[in-house]
C-alpha cells in the first residue's frame, strides 16, 4: 500500500491518477482549492479501494504556507512514497506580455510554487532514504515559443530544477520523474485551437504517469510521440524558429 499526496488534486490528470492508485489501495492526501470537488473525489476514491483519503484546501500560489502544509501532510501519512506535483495554470499569454506584474505572478503559480513544495518535499524524503517526487512540467518547456514563452519558461525552469533534484537525491534513495505532457484534452485548454491528432485523453497521460512511477523513470514524454516532436523543434535553426507561426 503507497502513501500518496497529490498537489493540484482536482486536475484532470491528477484526478485520473489518483484513480488509477486507489484501484491498488493507496492512502491519499489531496491538496487542492476547492473544497466541494476535493470532497467529492474523496468519496469517489474511497468507493474504488483507496485505503483512507485526508483532503485539505489550499492556495498552492501561496509558498509562505508550504512548509505548515507539508508538515500536515506527513503527519498524516507518517511517510510519503509518491508525491504528484500537478497543479498550474494557463496564462494569458496577451496579457503577460501587457504586463510585467501578471508575467510575474504566473511564473510565481507556474515556477516558484512547484520548486518551493519540491525543495521541502525532497528533504522529507531525503531523510527518510525513500521516495518518488512526480512533477507534471511539459513539452513547453523544450523551447519557447512566441505564443506561450511565459508558460514555457515556467515550465523549463522546472525541468531544469527536477534535472539537477534528481542527481542530488539520487544519491539519497529519492527518484524524481519530470513529466512532459503534450496537448491534453482537460479544462485548461479548452477552446484551444489545438490539433486533433496530437490531443491526448486525461486517462491516457494518467495511465503513463502511473507507469513511469512504477519503473522509475526519468523524463516522461505523454503520449510518447511527443519526444521526437520536440527532438526536431528543438533542431529548428533559429532564423526560421522566429518566423514560424509556433
Amino acid at each position: 500500500m503507497s502513501n500518496i499526496v497529490i498537489f493540484g488534486a482536482t486536475s484532470a490528470i491528477a484526478g485520473a491518477c489518483a484513480r488509477l492508485w486507489a484501484v491498488q489501495g493507496a492512502r491519499f492526501h489531496l491538496v487542492a482549492r476547492q473544497a466541494e470537488r476535493l470532497e467529492q473525489m474523496r468519496a469517489d476514491l474511497l468507493a474504488r479501494g483507496a485505503a483512507d483519503v485526508e483532503v485539505t484546501v489550499a492556495d498552492l500560489a501561496d509558498c509562505a504556507g508550504h512548509a505548515a502544509l507539508v508538515g500536515t501532510i506527513v503527519r498524516h501519512l507518517t511517510h510519503i512514497d509518491i508525491a504528484l506535483i500537478a497543479h498550474g495554470v494557463l496564462p494569458d499569454q496577451a496579457a503577460c506580455e501587457a504586463s510585467a506584474e501578471e508575467t510575474l505572478r504566473q511564473l510565481d503559480i507556474n515556477a516558484l510554487s512547484v520548486i518551493s513544495l519540491l525543495t521541502l518535499l525532497a528533504n522529507v524524503m531525503a531523510t527518510r532514504g525513500s521516495g518518488t517526487l512526480a512533477v507534471i512540467s511539459s513539452v513547453a518547456g523544450d523551447r519557447g515559443r512566441g505564443s506561450n514563452y511565459v508558460y514555457g519558461a515556467a515550465k523549463a525552469a522546472v525541468t531544469a530544477f527536477c534535472d539537477g533534484l534528481r542527481a542530488r537525491l539520487f544519491k539519497r534513495g529519492v527518484h524524481v520523474l519530470t513529466v512532459k505532457p503534450g496537448f491534453v484534452d482537460t479544462p485548461m485548454t479548452a477552446g484551444l485551437p489545438l490539433p486533433a491528432p496530437l490531443v491526448a485523453s486525461p486517462e491516457k497521460v494518467a495511465s503513463d504517469i502511473v507507469a513511469a512511477t512504477a519503473t522509475r523513470r526519468n523524463t516522461l514524454y505523454t503520449p510518447w510521440f511527443w519526444r521526437g516532436v520536440m527532438a526536431v523543434i528543438r533542431l529548428v535553426p533559429e532564423g526560421l524558429f522566429k518566423r514560424m507561426k509556433l
